[in-house]
């Protein structure tokens, strides 16, 4: 995992001077519940977010155009918490990207990583992506930088999420094909129509980019196994999302993530819950 400590292009926060943050997990992910509103908490939070930072901050697809964006709102050093008129307003894959950028950027190895989490909805597999990053253990952990103890009543440490309370991609679909876990438990509780193991395959193919330098939006697609294309998978393909999803090895994680029906293209189609269905084309790798 320690190649994770490479910046992508959407995690490189660009000229951002470190010199002032601290290099501990904890404090950095302080430093992020501070700088971003989830789109969803405006309720939670008693804020009413203005519907032009609703439609446009969570498009956001790199770090450095998050920065921009908080610099305009409040000119000041990221350690220093936002107003919440003064914060980026995103998603979960925000909270996660941004400190995955600063653990990167301080010395951490870090990755964000797409899957389900069981601690939103009582029975539920939610939707969700987090950080992963190499903790002074040693130890591969799970960090969940949306989920605060003044808003969430969650019974274990954000900074640790246990492994059987967020699924990531690969275990919720070996989970679901196993008929171990019922898939239309799995989705978006917000939207009824987004879970099923559709849903879960096209996470498998997210999850996978985003661990080999394409941090994805979570309504990025490409392909027919990513879920946007018109047709069932062939039982080939179905075939090659199982060995993605049992995969552990880095070098076949590797062969997997280059393989035509899998990669990654320069342009693909992104499904904005607020913008509609764009091409987007994505910077060279």
């Amino acid at each position: 995992m320690d190649t994770c400590l490479k910046q992508t292009p959407y995690s490189d926060p660009g000229g951002l001077d470190v010199g002032d943050l601290p290099r501990d997990p904890r404090a950095l992910t302080r430093i992020v519940r501070g700088l971003i509103a989830h789109r969803a908490e405006g309720g939670r939070l008693g804020y009413d977010i203005p519907e032009e930072r609703l439609r446009h901050d969570g498009e956001s697809r790199y770090v450095r155009e998050i920065l921009r964006l908080l610099r305009e709102r409040k000119d000041a050093p990221l350690t220093e918490p936002r107003s919440l008129d003064q914060r980026f307003v995103g998603t979960c894959r925000d909270f996660a990207l941004l400190l995955c950028a600063l653990l990167r950027a301080t010395g951490t190895p870090a990755r964000i990583r797409g899957g389900y989490a069981t601690y939103f909805v009582e029975g539920f597999h939610d939707d969700h992506w987090v950080t992963e990053y190499r903790a002074p253990d040693g130890e591969r952990r799970l960090a969940d930088a949306q989920v605060s103890a003044d808003f969430y009543d969650v019974p274990f440490d954000p900074l640790d999420v246990p492994r059987d309370r967020f699924a990531v991609a690969g275990r919720a679909w070996r989970s679901c094909r196993a008929g171990e876990a019922d898939p239309e438990t799995f989705g978006v509780w917000a939207e009824p129509g987004l879970r099923g193991l559709w849903l879960v395959r096209r996470n498998v193919v997210l999850d996978l980019a985003a661990r080999h330098g394409t941090e994805p939006l979570p309504w990025d697609g490409w392909g027919r196994l990513a879920g946007l294309e018109d047709g069932a998978p062939t039982a080939e393909e179905l075939a090659l999302v199982d060995a993605v999803a049992a995969a552990d090895d880095p070098g076949e994680l590797r062969r997997l993530a280059r393989d035509p029906r899998l990669a990654v293209p320069r342009e693909i189609r992104s499904q904005a819950p607020f913008l509609g269905l764009r091409t987007v084309t994505l910077p060279a790798p």
